[in-house]
């Protein structure tokens, strides 16, 4: 059986969701002794599996929080690095050269955001980047690990990598076939039935018929909408996401760039709609659960592409939900859950200090080594609430003082209450607790370094 920990966020998810078995095969590999984290790493779970994903994802968010990390924090990502550009998962010997057949597009991608994010790494962020142009696959796309099949995750974490450090994806070519030739194969055009239009697949079925996933939708859809890493946005759009229109009789399997993030977009807002306001995991003989991961991407990815009204109910909804999933996981803080809820809440312009509750930006602060510089609004509110913010885990605030509501979501109350009193936030810190209880523990999957704690 697939490790979920090897397949990495995006890769496991894609597979679980989609049924697919096109992935590095490890299947009778026998599990490797755990590996006691670096102090410089954030997180105290073993980070074989995990240990660039996170990391890059813990200094994205803390970045985008104006907080200047510990240069050994830094140090260790940029040590990870292989001599050819690429990230592996984890090497625990820098001393010894990388396999090729480790490395991991997924781990590159978002290693590149951090670093660009953070400034000052041009050399290490323009090997990465030659990277991913060596390891492009003949039809445009990536694959989780090189020479395999490539998805539509890895694609879109791939183009988020190339438009944060400023790389036109239109530019990126292999054989004839751009980025964004590579993303438009795994998206679902015309010929679908009309629920499914607009969203991306994992990978095609065998046969090539496309089924959509919805955490490769919400990856793909950032990434089609020109977005990367912190997630931010000035286009603010009052109408809903367009759906793909499509004429009677059109034969058009392929959805046109210019049409891709809004026909994502309009996938995404009618799936979180049916599900109350969060998207859900359906792994192979377990019952449905929800997804905080794809449903935190796929709010990022709605605010890169100008709707941030129609994220906003998902937004609030993670706010009420994300603290178990953040600070609760088998190894205490999630540093990649707690991350990516803290992206969410930049982006949707909420108070991290407060997300329903919780200090993100403390709880990831104190799952890593001691921050260089934090912004004086990280001080005040842990002046104004000791007791919240002592270890990790322990990061929130008064339950009744919950700065976690967006604008757009008060403003909407009165309406969002006739369509569903269950998108409303519980501000009772237990209630939260047995709510996100039935979420998955991690980028999705288990409390193992996942996807769910992993998932790109």
């Amino acid at each position: 059986m697939l490790t979920a920990a090897r397949l990495g966020a995006t890769a496991l998810a894609g597979l679980l969701l989609a049924g697919a078995a096109a992935a590095p095969a490890l299947a009778d590999t026998p599990a490797p002794s755990p590996v006691t984290p670096p102090a410089a790493l954030y997180g105290k779970g073993d980070p074989t599996y995990d240990g660039v994903w996170r990391q890059s994802l813990a200094l994205t968010a803390l970045a985008s929080a104006k907080v200047v990390p510990a240069p050994a924090a830094v140090d260790w990502l940029t040590g990870q690095q292989c001599a050819d550009g690429g990230w592996p998962s984890f090497r625990a010997s820098t001393a010894q050269a990388c396999d090729p057949k480790t490395e991991d597009s997924n781990a590159t991608a978002v290693a590149l955001q951090a670093l660009t994010a953070l400034g000052g790494h041009q050399d290490a962020v323009a090997k990465g980047i030659g990277w991913l142009k060596a390891n492009q696959n003949a039809d445009g796309s990536w694959a989780y690990n090189p020479g395999n099949p490539g998805d539509a995750n890895s694609t879109g974490l791939a183009v988020t990598a190339l438009t944060a450090a400023h790389t036109d994806p239109a530019s990126v070519a292999k054989a004839g076939r751009t980025a964004w030739d590579g993303l438009a194969a795994f998206q679902l055009g015309c010929t679908a039935p009309a629920d499914g239009r607009g969203a991306f697949a994992y990978q095609p079925a065998p046969d090539g018929t496309l089924a959509g996933n919805d955490l490769a939708t919400a990856q793909a859809a950032l990434a089609a909408a020109g977005g990367a890493l912190p997630v931010t946005t000035t286009d603010r759009l009052d109408a809903a996401p367009a759906a793909l229109a499509c004429p009677a009789g059109s034969t058009e399997k392929t959805v046109p760039h210019a049409q891709s993030a809004e026909a994502a977009g309009a996938y995404l807002v009618a799936r979180l709609g049916a599900n109350g306001q969060h998207l859900m995991l359906t792994m192979p003989g377990a019952q449905p659960t929800a997804d905080l991961n794809a449903t935190s991407w796929a709010v990022l990815a709605l605010i890169r592409s100008g709707h941030p009204h129609q994220a906003a109910a998902a937004a609030d909804w993670l706010a009420g939900n994300g603290y178990t999933w953040a600070a609760k996981g088998k190894n205490g803080t999630d540093p990649a859950a707690a991350a990516t809820l803290l992206m969410v809440a930049e982006a949707a312009k909420l108070d991290p200090y407060n997300f329903g509750g919780t200090n993100l930006v403390q709880l990831l602060l104190d799952a890593g080594p001691a921050a260089a510089k934090t912004p004086a609004a990280a001080a005040s509110a842990a002046s104004a609430n000791p007791d919240g913010t002592k270890a990790p885990g322990s990061g929130i605030t008064e339950a009744d003082d919950n700065g976690g509501f967006s604008p757009i979501w008060l403003v909407g109350v009165g309406l969002l209450v006739g369509i569903g009193g269950g998108l409303m936030i519980s501000l009772n810190r237990r209630r939260q607790a047995a709510a996100a209880a039935a979420a998955p523990a991690g980028d999705a999957p288990a409390d193992e370094p996942t996807r769910d704690d992993v998932q790109s």
